[in-house]
C-alpha cells in the first residue's frame, strides 16, 4: 500500500469511529422519557424523569462540540502531514532518535492537554454545577491537573521510556519483553493503587468503630472473607456522586467507600453493597479482569510489532524517514475499530459480571437491601433508565438499571 493510499486509509477510520460514536450517542439520548417503572415509584417522579433526559441532553450537545473539534483537528493533522512536520522539526536539533520520540510524545500530550482543559473545566464547572453534583473548588480542579501532570512525567513517562528504549534497541523483540514489563507493573498498581496513587488525591479514614463497621466485617465472616481494610474516601470533595469499590489482592485488599455513600444509605443497604463487592471477589472476575487486560496488551504489543518499523506508516503522517512515534500513532488509529470491537467484549463480559455479583450478594445477604440502594444510586446521579439496546451493548460495562433491579426482586 501507498503512503497515499494509507493516509486515506487512516482518515477513513477517523471518520467511521465519529461516525459511530456520535449515531449511538444520538440513539440514546433520543430514547423516549418513558413512564415510571412501579419498582421506581417511590424513588422518583414525571420530573426527575425529565432532570435525567435534560442532562443526558447536555452532555450529548456537549460531546458533540468536543468529539467535531477533536475530529476537525486530528483530520487536518493527517491531510496536511502535520505530525510529521513536528516530528521532523524535533529531528533538526536533537539528534538522538530515543530522546526525539520522547520529546514528540511531551510535546502531543502537552498539545492535547491543553486544548482539552477548557471542556475539562466546562464539563466540570457548567454542566455538574449545573445539576448538582459538583463539589469541586477551582483550586482542587488545577491542582488536580498538576499532580496529574506529576504523575504522567514519574510514572508514564518512565514506563514510555522504557518502552521506545526496546524498541530502538530490540527490534520485533520488543513486544513481549514489554509485555512482561506491563503486566508487573499493572499488578503493583492493583496492590498499592490505595496506598501509593489514591492518597495523593483524597483523603482516606478507616471506617470508625459502630454498628456499620461491625455489620460489615460480621458479614465479611460469614461469607469466609476477612477483611481489615475498610476505608472511607472523601469523595464529596468533588462530586455529591456516591460509589464503591474494591483494591488489592490477599492481605492488601481493601474496601473503599465514598463518605457520599455513608450519608446517602441505611447499614442494610451499605451491607449489600459491600456483599456485591465481595461477590466480585469470590467469583474471581477482578483476577479475570486483571487476566484479560494483560491479554489485551499482549495483543495490542504484538500487532503493533507488525507496524512499527514500517516505513509507509512514517510516509503516510507525513514524515521524511521511518519514525518509531509516528508510527505509534498512527498504529494507534488502525487499531480503534479492533479496539472498539474488544471492548464491546469486555464490556459484554462486564455486565454478565454484574449480574453474578448481584446474585451473590442476594444469595449471602439479600436482594431487596441492593436493589433499594442501586434505585438510590440512579436516582441521585440521574442515570438513564432507558437507554438504547445499542448504546449500552457498545458501551455499559454495567447492565442497566432495570434489568437488574427484575433479577434482584424476582
Amino acid at each position: 500500500m501507498s503512503p497515499e493510499s494509507l493516509k486515506y486509509l487512516l482518515l477513513g477510520v477517523l471518520i467511521f469511529g465519529v461516525l459511530v460514536e456520535k449515531l449511538l450517542s444520538y440513539l440514546n439520548v433520543k430514547q423516549p422519557v418513558p413512564q415510571v417503572p412501579p419498582t421506581l415509584t417511590e424513588y422518583l417522579d414525571a420530573k426527575k424523569l425529565e432532570e435525567s433526559k435534560a442532562y443526558q441532553r447536555e452532555y450529548f450537545r456537549f460531546g458533540l462540540f468536543s468529539g467535531l473539534f477533536s475530529f476537525i483537528l486530528t483530520f487536518l493533522f493527517i491531510w496536511n502531514g502535520w505530525f510529521g512536520a513536528i516530528d521532523m522539526w524535533i529531528g533538526s536539533f536533537v539528534p538522538n532518535p530515543l530522546i526525539q520520540s520522547v520529546l514528540f510524545f511531551a510535546l502531543i500530550f502537552i498539545g492535547s492537554d491543553v486544548i482539552s482543559l477548557p471542556f475539562d473545566y466546562y464539563g466540570t464547572f457548567v454542566i455538574e454545577e449545573k445539576f448538582g453534583f459538583n463539589k469541586t473548588t477551582v483550586q482542587t480542579f488545577f491542582t488536580d491537573k498538576l499532580k496529574g501532570y506529576l504523575l504522567s512525567i514519574l510514572v508514564g513517562g518512565g514506563l514510555l521510556l522504557v518502552f521506545l528504549w526496546l524498541i530502538h534497541q530490540m527490534g520485533p523483540h520488543f513486544w513481549w519483553i514489554f509485555w512482561i514489563i506491563a503486566a508487573v507493573f499493572m499488578v503493583v498498581v492493583n496492590l498499592f493503587y490505595t496506598a501509593w496513587i489514591l492518597p495523593l488525591f483524597n483523603k482516606l479514614t478507616p471506617l470508625e468503630d459502630g454498628e456499620l463497621k461491625h455489620r460489615i466485617i460480621h458479614y465479611a465472616r460469614s461469607v469466609g472473607f476477612p477483611l481489615d481494610n475498610i476505608l472511607v474516601m472523601d469523595g464529596s470533595k468533588r462530586s455529591a456522586k456516591a460509589n464503591a469499590f474494591f483494591s488489592g489482592f490477599g492481605k492488601r485488599k481493601k474496601v473503599v467507600l465514598y463518605d457520599t455513600l455513608l450519608e446517602q444509605h441505611p447499614p442494610d443497604e451499605l451491607v449489600a453493597v459491600l456483599a456485591h463487592e465481595v461477590g466480585h471477589y469470590k467469583k474471581k472476575h477482578i483476577v479475570l479482569g486483571m487476566i484479560s487486560s494483560v491479554l489485551q496488551i499482549g495483543l495490542l504489543l504484538f500487532l503493533l510489532s507488525q507496524f512499527i518499523f514500517s516505513e509507509t506508516m512514517s510516509f503516510a503522517l507525513g514524515g521524511e524517514a521511518w519514525s518509531a512515534q509516528l508510527n505509534i500513532i498512527g498504529f494507534t488509529m488502525l487499531f480503534s475499530p479492533i479496539s472498539m470491537i474488544i471492548g464491546m467484549g469486555m464490556n459484554w463480559l462486564s455486565r454478565k459480571h454484574e449480574f453474578e455479583a448481584d446474585a451473590f450478594a442476594k444469595d449471602t445477604f439479600a436482594g431487596k437491601p441492593l436493589a433499594e440502594a442501586l434505585k438510590t444510586l440512579s436516582v441521585k446521579t440521574l442515570s438513564n433508565i432507558n437507554p438504547h439496546p445499542w448504546y449500552v451493548f457498545v458501551n455499559y460495562s454495567h447492565p442497566p438499571l432495570l434489568e437488574r433491579l427484575q433479577k434482584l426482586e424476582s
